[in-house]
């Protein structure tokens, strides 16, 4: 499982695209009149302006563009945005990347340092923020510490998921899809009047997949369940008032994730990656079983022509139990599970002003509430990972016969194979009280589990104003202060044999458990502090130009402290000061050739203090959180998106990207990952598209819709370790298809990765703790069809 960002300096430059708006269905053909970009208003400052006017880094899509482009999951949007990766092992283990920094830590008491939003509320902890984005009105991508904007946790950068509300009118459709790999597709929208002020949204959708990976013990793998649902009612109570009723749920019931290694051969005798096939323990029993919850109450009231005051109210739940073979062989070795539950509350009231003149802002306060826990069981056959830890393991382990790997432990003390192992063989697993060469008899089962728990309750008080000095000069001032009261908790047990994860039985009389192989028993204990603390943000917007705008900002960004128990050891805990960055950028925004070409230009640089660094725990299993120091990063970033004539549009975005671990910290040591790069970061990315409609005759509009996406060279670990890597490569998507019937009607074909391509998502994983790395492939070229009706 993918684990947080270690110690990280950056030096960044990725492209940053601008909204391609959705293509009128009805385009004539063979138009070759310039046409102007049309523009897409956003909320990223908390009023609604055009993106080309909002002096942030920023990427915003509306929901026309992603169903477009056929983005069907998060990684989709990733692949769209430079400067961002989004990473799926599963629904469960999600990995977002914003300029180098990665959030993907599943603990309890981990903060998140880029911060994912669904209608303002946060989402973001790792396993309840993989959300299926369908009937959105729009995403929203900020670069850049967003803590004055967004609150607690934007560190440096935050994603807004906008969902579309209830309005007063008529709108129903439906798609259904089917493919290969038995791609299912059923989604569908209802939207109607029940007052002349109330209005109800039903939207649906289901996704599903086999995998396509085969599991030599059974089912398939990397595969994809996915059942979602929203309903919401819009109330428009008089003219400037209206209140929203949002509750979302979803279900994810994929089957389990294919870490394969190449060390251990199948039982088909392949060491391939990509014949897409594995050979893991519990066959049919992988995989994972999520459910979110969530109820959102969105307020608008004017109080007079100047002020309003806009409310956001959050519930939110999850619950996830995912069942995973991190040795990624038929080695009984590396049995593990994630059990995940976690609940929020939150409350927002915002006072907004604008009466007309030289000054607009609003101030407000909030409150956030959550709780939560990590439990992760562990199985073992411990005379298999005795032979996957001991030096014996190259002289027996892995030998085949009749294609079938040999299990039984090889050892110089046992020379015949019995299931007994010399504390010889295992020097760095030493046991206290057993003498030199005591035969040691191992279980066939046996178990240990740990849990981290992790609370925070956060008051903020926020206040955000931009004065236009003249008619081309904006400034803008922001700051919120936070009080926070952290509390965490773990616990370590281990027990004797079972039969499976999650059913305990008691250990067999003659057996000896392996003592305390992983975690070291502790009662449960808890550890609490309080903090407060501040960020913001100074803006100078310029207009040089009816089609140039300027901007330079600096603002300060936070990770929250850490209170945090390591694997290992004896329960006392890990106190870790917040992390803070302080970031400068400047920005150009413009159009040219008439309108027609849209471009967006910024460049940044980083200061990070008390770096939260991820680094190996020296007394247990994993990593630890240390405070690494200062850091640094700086880059640029560009986008470009074109509209040639109504029926063709293209955008295109390159990115370079060098991002480095400091030389030497504060003292003049040398770092011991000095020089490497940051993980999941390639030095250059570029994606283009175009979305060409053209008349088919008879009042019929074809359409065409390629893209593609290209990462160069990235390390899945900040050790850089050669071979736990990823070469460069590109991603070819085509969509094509004809709409008729006037717009009602339309028939879809999509392939995903048209070339083939073969790469990996992710590489170390949990069993590279254990020497045994283990990889993720990605998905070989996939293909469906779609129907769609619109009424």
């Amino acid at each position: 499982m993918r684990r947080p960002a270690r110690l990280a300096v950056a030096i960044h430059a990725s492209l940053l695209m601008l909204a391609l708006p959705a293509v009128a269905q009805d385009a004539p053909a063979g138009e070759t009149t310039p046409a102007t970009i049309d523009t897409i208003v956003v909320t990223a400052q908390k009023r609604e302006q055009q993106v080309q006017e909002v002096p942030i880094a920023i990427s915003a899509y509306s929901g026309d563009f992603l169903e477009n482009f056929g983005a069907t999951d998060l990684t989709d949007i990733g692949n769209l945005v430079p400067g961002l990766e989004i990473l799926e092992q599963s629904p469960n283990n999600p990995g977002f990347v914003i300029r180098g920094i990665t959030s993907d830590s599943g603990e309890a008491f981990s903060p998140p340092r880029v911060s994912v939003f669904q209608d303002g509320v946060s989402i973001s902890r790792a396993r309840g923020a993989v959300v299926q984005p369908f009937d959105l009105e729009r995403v929203e991508v900020l670069r850049g510490p967003q803590g004055t904007l967004f609150g607690r946790g934007a560190q440096v950068g935050a994603v807004h998921f906008v969902q579309n509300k209830a309005f007063q009118g008529h709108e129903s459709s439906f798609t259904l899809g089917a493919g290969s790999d038995q791609y299912r597709k059923m989604s569908g929208v209802v939207n109607t009047p029940i007052t002349d002020a109330l209005a109800a949204r039903l939207a649906i959708y289901h996704e599903s997949n086999e995998g396509f990976v085969e599991n030599l013990a059974g089912g398939r793998l990397n595969g994809k369940d996915t059942t979602a649902l929203r309903l919401g009612f819009g109330l428009d109570i008089d003219d400037g008032k209206r209140v929203d009723v949002i509750f979302n749920h979803q279900k994810d019931t994929p089957p389990g994730t294919a870490f394969r290694t190449p060390v251990l051969p199948t039982r088909a005798g392949s060491t391939d990656l990509f014949d897409y096939t594995a050979d893991l323990n519990r066959g049919e029993q992988l995989g994972l079983d999520r459910t979110v919850n969530g109820l959102t109450i969105l307020g608008e009231f004017r109080i007079n022509d100047s002020w309003s005051l806009s409310t956001i109210t959050g519930w939110r739940e999850f619950a996830s139990l995912e069942q995973f073979d991190a040795d990624g062989s038929q080695l009984n070795a590396l049995e593990f599970a994630e059990d995940v539950e976690g609940d929020q509350v939150s409350q927002e009231f915002r006072f907004n002003y604008d009466g007309g003149g030289a000054f607009r802002g609003f101030a407000g306060f909030s409150y956030y509430d959550e709780d939560g826990f990590q439990r992760v069981p562990f199985m073992t056959d411990e005379r298999q990972l005795a032979a996957l830890l001991s030096p014996a393991l190259s002289a027996g382990v892995g030998a085949a016969t009749g294609g079938l790997i040999q299990l039984p432990i090889v050892s110089p003390l046992n020379p015949n194979l019995t299931p007994f192992l010399g504390y010889t063989a295992f020097p760095a697993l030493g046991i206290p009280g057993i003498p030199l060469g005591f035969p040691l008899p191992l279980s066939a089962s046996y178990g240990e589990e740990y849990t981290n728990f992790g609370s925070a309750k956060a008051w903020d008080v926020f206040a955000d104003g931009t004065w236009s000095v003249n008619d081309r000069l904006e400034l803008t001032l922001g700051l919120r202060g936070t009080h926070e009261k952290l509390r965490s908790g773990y616990e370590a047990l281990n027990y004797g044999g079972f039969s499976a994860l999650g059913q305990v039985l008691p250990a067999a009389p003659t057996t000896i458990a392996f003592p305390n192989m992983l975690f070291q028993p502790v009662a449960r204990t808890y550890a609490e502090d309080s903090y407060s603390s501040a960020v913001g943000r100074a803006v100078a917007s310029y207009l040089f130009s009816d089609t140039l705008t300027g901007y330079a900002s600096v603002s300060r960004g936070r990770r929250p402290d850490v209170i945090e128990f390591a694997l290992g050891e004896d329960g006392t805990p890990n106190e870790v000061p917040a992390e803070i960055l302080v970031s400068y950028e400047l920005g150009l925004k413009g159009t040219a050739f008439g309108d027609t070409l849209a471009y967006d230009v910024a460049v940044f640089n980083y200061d990070y203090s008390n770096f939260q660094a991820q680094v190996l725990n020296p007394n247990g299993l994993g990593t630890i959180t240390a405070n690494g120091g200062n850091a640094s990063a700086t880059g640029a970033e560009l986008s470009m998106i074109l509209r040639a004539t109504d029926g063709l549009r293209a955008f295109f975005n390159y990115g370079y990207i060098d991002a480095t671990f400091d030389e030497r910290d504060d003292d003049g040591n040398e770092q011991t990952l000095a020089g490497n790069r940051f993980r999941l970061t390639p030095e250059h990315s570029a994606s283009a598209g175009l979305d060409w409609q053209f008349s088919v005759g008879d009042g019929k509009v074809g359409y065409l819709r390629p893209s593609w996406n290209w990462r160069s060279q990235v390390y899945f670990e900040d050790q850089n370790q050669p071979g736990i890597e990823q070469a460069g490569y590109a991603l070819v998507d085509v969509r094509a298809g004809v709409i008729f019937g006037g717009g009602k009607w339309e028939l879809g074909a999509f392939v995903k990765n048209a070339t083939d391509k073969e790469y990996l998502i992710d590489g170390g994983n949990t069993g590279q703790n254990f020497g045994l790395p283990t990889f993720i492939v990605g998905a070989p070229r996939t293909w469906g069809l779609e129907f769609t009706g619109r009424f």
